[in-house]
């Protein structure tokens, strides 16, 4: 698919109000979607456990870079990661905990002329959202949407369910680029999707 529009019920802010393995899981086959047209269904996620979680942003606590974590569920928290490229998570839990969820991987839907625009180097459509970068280059994400609110969507951006099922038979494992806590089984991804990030 690579026009029309999303339709669906933008995801409600009590979905996003829980531990962040459950929410996880429920984002898989959900859809994100951008304010000029891009779109992409989630395959691939992480969570991100905050305080119990090493590997996580806001394991040691509340700081200028992961502020974002400790705010109200629902928001986009975007950081610059190895001085080279942009991520978002969805915030989690409840304000004050700092828990969220890594979107891992998209299958594009719609603006895929825009995806490739972006990504120029991407020779397949499968490569244009695998991998937590790519996601946010072919959906132009950047520190700019650091905060925004997915529920309220004023910016553009939110995720919604537009009717797809659950994925069947989803598939967990360690998560990937992390030295710390890597064993956990935190990556959740739709089995058999192309656009699944590799190792």
């Amino acid at each position: 698919m690579s026009a029309g529009k999303i339709r669906g019920k933008t995801v409600p802010r009590g979905f996003y109000r829980r531990d962040p393995r459950t929410v996880a899981v429920e984002l898989l086959n959900k859809v994100l979607v951008g304010p000029d047209g891009r779109s992409g269904r989630i395959v691939e996620t992480e969570a991100y456990c905050g305080g119990i979680d090493p590997a996580a942003h806001a394991y040691r606590g509340k700081t200028r870079r992961n502020a974002t974590m400790f705010g109200p569920p629902g928001h986009l928290y975007v950081y610059f990661s190895y001085g080279m490229h942009w991520c978002c998570n969805a915030v989690c839990g409840d304000e004050g905990i700092g828990v969220g969820v890594l979107l891992r991987a998209l299958a594009p839907l719609t603006g895929l002329a825009a995806m490739r625009a972006a990504r120029v180097k991407a020779h397949r459509d499968r490569d244009l959202c695998s991998g937590p970068a790519r996601l946010t280059q072919a959906m132009g994400i950047t520190g700019v949407q650091d905060g925004i609110d997915l529920v309220r969507g004023a910016e553009g951006f939110r995720i919604v369910d537009d009717g797809t099922a659950p994925p069947a038979g989803v598939v967990a494992s360690g998560r990937i680029g992390v030295s710390r806590a890597a064993d956990q089984p935190w990556r959740w991804f739709v089995p058999g999707d192309p656009n699944v990030s590799h190792r």
